[in-house]
């Protein structure tokens, strides 16, 4: 009869969501959602490099983390680019010496246009940042884990367009954002033999500049809200919890899951 698994202490319970002497980095750090993600995981404990296209676009973000007394830096990495996300995470490991976690925040919502004239360059450009970015991202992250031995966690961001058509010409996001789905659920396939966890968030809408096209267009707004029973946007601290949960030693045993952080959206 195999043994029963030995629990854990209430000491280590009360510690399963502790990030203190991990290293996080979170693309897009210069955004809404990665800002908010970044600063998150620094309050629960981790260290973070923060990526994004341009650095001056996250000198908030830093200052906030500095402020927390955690060590924070702030790198140009062009996430479609091999080189640039394989020399980021290099830096990484100089500056910090391992990386444990990885948040691929990195994406554009794109012009969202009638599928029968959408244009294919957009559409592509969509397709780079949000499918090839995040698995770049991911790839390297995960050869450096390998590299520490294995162990580690990987967090995309999905969306709820990720699992089901849109009438407001979602043809390249929605798409991108499956893609991102599916991804993951490969990559915690084929990286569960070192112990690598991973999985994505799959926020509803929320307000950022990349849906300020939705805002501004009030009969678009309620066929979304009409579509969350929950009634509401998200807002940016709903997705804390879920990335904290996904990164820390709560969810060592889960991987391959895309979690919805929608306010019911796919549930019906």
């Amino acid at each position: 009869m195999a043994e029963e698994t030995p629990r854990k202490t209430v000491e280590e319970l009360r510690n399963i969501f502790d990030l203190t002497g991990k290293v996080a980095v979170v693309t897009g750090a210069g955004g809404t959602l990665g800002h908010a993600l970044a600063k998150g995981l620094a309050v629960f404990g981790a260290d973070v490099a923060c990526w994004d296209i341009k650095t001056d676009i996250m000198e908030d973000v830093v200052g906030e983390i500095k402020d927390l007394g955690k060590k924070v830096t702030a790198s140009a990495v062009d996430v479609t680019d091999d080189a640039s996300v394989k020399g980021a995470m290099e830096d990484v490991v100089k500056e910090f010496g391992q990386c444990n976690i990885m948040v691929t925040v990195a994406g554009i919502g794109g012009n969202r246009q009638p599928a029968e004239t959408f244009n294919i360059d957009e559409w592509q450009k969509v397709i780079d940042v949000n499918v090839r970015g995040t698995m770049l991202c991911a790839k390297h992250a995960g050869a450096q884990y390998v590299a520490q031995g294995g162990g580690g966690k990987v967090i995309t961001i999905g969306s709820v367009r990720g699992f089901l058509g849109h009438p407001g010409g979602y043809a390249a996001y929605g798409t991108s954002k499956g893609a991102v789905h599916l991804l993951t659920k490969q990559l915690a396939t084929e990286w569960a033999k070192y112990k690598i966890n991973v999985n994505a968030i799959a926020p509803s809408i929320f307000w950022t500049p990349l849906t300020q096209q939705v805002r501004d267009n009030p009969e678009m707004v309620k066929i979304f809200m009409a579509r969350i029973p929950l009634g509401r946007a998200a807002e940016l601290d709903d997705f804390v919890g879920a990335c904290v949960y996904l990164a820390s030693p709560a969810s060592d045993y889960v991987t391959g899951l895309i979690l919805s952080v929608d306010g019911g959206a796919v549930a019906g």
